[in-house]
């Protein structure tokens, strides 16, 4: 059997200002190109195929386009949903998405009711109609569907209850697909069928990009590799850079299939083409994906920008053409551009100079900043009216605004010192401030993936 493993499509995503709609319809164009080229059995997109909960209509139209496009080359399609999808919303076509080879799993069921388990483990077919693989279908796990919160819990309590839930539900999930790859096997065992696991989370010890969000709240950050069953393929989803987990060849992350923020723009973008035989993972082969708008970032000062980005236009379109005028005339595709500088001026003042030094090469500037360890040396010198929003995460503008408070001896309630107490309560008040400030910081960051979240449910 022949599957191909893809990943975090984000479907309708808008990158400073810009559509991605041509390079998807590229994109999904090559797939299908792909699939009939090498004739795969089924493709598994493992979760984020669309960018928000509420993607654009011209999204959800390629995303239905696609669907009708492959069901005629006799490929099915297992579509999982991610954390920037929406449950209801992936949930709402499924019926009609299955007369036309395709099984949308959109949430987890209740592993404690049997019936439900066909809902995420199942058989698939080849071309042919003959049972080849047995999945198990694991979305992104939401934390309410598979624990409920207990009063008093703290915040370790809670991760190391998901942590257990999440382990619980995939060995459920294998053992039931263990079941049915036995009733399918031959009585010699020669047929025995492989098992694919699914997933969309972050395991121990990736590297992840920009674009990647924290998907759960408190501290759990990352399966490690060993939480996961025995299945002989498991299809990961979530992570931008395609990778393996841990030194295991079996566990893997496809990446995306187009660069989601600037510091994936160096990346070769793939999908995984994974070939099982008698009854085993077989092969994997790496199918590069085309880039369908160059991406770049240059570090640099104002002062050697104008060089910098001729060196970057000759190196993206392979050209020995050194004259900008030529350059510009010979493509007419603009690389999309972050500036990372090194000054420390305002970039108010830097915009038209930055303008003016770029103007002849075929390039769009989308987003101009300065170095992250200038950004960290203004914030920490008081200087963030230096700094403009688009510099600046979520969490550096809530410690930035957190400088400015004044804080008292609410903390403690302390009364008036004498002489003698005076140096030891003030070093014990410091430290309760600092306590304090890292809860705040804690709870903001909370706060911030719960509203994401309760977003794209």
């Amino acid at each position: 059997m022949r599957i191909i493993h893809t990943s975090d499509w984000h479907l309708g995503q808008y990158f400073y200002g810009k559509s991605r709609a041509n390079e998807h319809q590229q994109f999904l164009n090559w797939l299908l190109t792909q699939a009939k080229k090498h004739e795969v059995d089924a493709i598994i997109v493992a979760g984020d195929i669309f960018d928000t909960a509420t993607p654009p209509s011209y999204a959800r139209q390629m995303y239905f386009n696609f669907i009708s496009d492959l069901q005629a080359t006799d490929c099915q399609l297992i579509v999982l949903a991610g954390n920037h999808d929406s449950v209801s919303m992936l949930a709402e076509s499924k019926e009609i998405l299955a007369a036309l080879s395709t099984r949308v799993i959109a949430n987890v069921t209740d592993i404690n009711i049997t019936n439900n388990l066909a809902e995420q483990v199942f058989v698939v077919n080849n071309k042919q109609g003959k049972p080849q693989a047995v999945i198990c279908a694991v979305p992104f796990i939401r934390p309410r569907d598979v624990i409920k919160s207990q009063a008093g819990q703290s915040a370790t309590d809670k991760s190391k209850s998901l942590q257990q839930a999440i382990v619980s539900h995939y060995q459920a999930l294998f053992e039931q697909a263990q079941q049915l790859a036995s009733l399918q096997a031959t009585s010699d065992k020669q047929n025995k069928l492989p098992i694919i696991a699914t997933g969309h989370l972050t395991a121990l010890g990736v590297t992840a990009s920009d674009s990647v969000r924290d998907i759960y709240i408190g501290t759990l950050e990352a399966l490690p590799s060993n939480a996961f069953p025995a299945a002989d393929y498991i299809a990961l989803g979530h992570i931008h850079r395609a990778q393996k987990v841990g030194k295991t060849e079996h566990i893997r992350y496809c990446g995306s299939p187009i660069a989601l923020s600037f510091d994936e723009a160096k990346q070769n973008k793939r999908v995984l083409m994974v070939d099982f035989e008698q009854g085993k993972l077989a092969t994997i082969t790496d199918l590069i994906v085309p880039c369908f708008q160059p991406l770049a970032m240059v570090k640099t000062s104002i002062e050697n920008l104008s060089q910098a980005v001729a060196t970057l236009v000759n190196e993206l379109l392979g050209s020995e053409l050194l004259a900008k005028d030529l350059l510009a005339k010979t493509t007419a595709m603009k690389i999309w551009l972050d500036i990372e500088l090194s000054n420390t001026g305002l970039l108010s003042d830097l915009q038209p100079k930055i303008i003016a030094l770029v103007k002849d090469f075929p390039v769009e500037v989308l987003l101009v900043r300065r170095e992250k360890q200038v950004r960290k040396r203004l914030l920490l010198a008081n200087k963030e009216d230096q700094s403009t929003l688009s510099e600046l995460t979520l969490e550096e503008v809530f410690s930035s605004r957190l400088k400015q408070e004044t804080w008292s001896n609410e903390v403690n309630d302390k009364q008036e010192l004498n002489d003698k107490q005076e140096a030891d309560e003030d070093k014990q008040y410091s430290a309760e401030v600092v306590a304090r400030k890292e809860q705040l910081q804690t709870l903001f960051k909370q706060t911030v993936a719960q509203v994401l979240s309760a977003g794209e449910s």
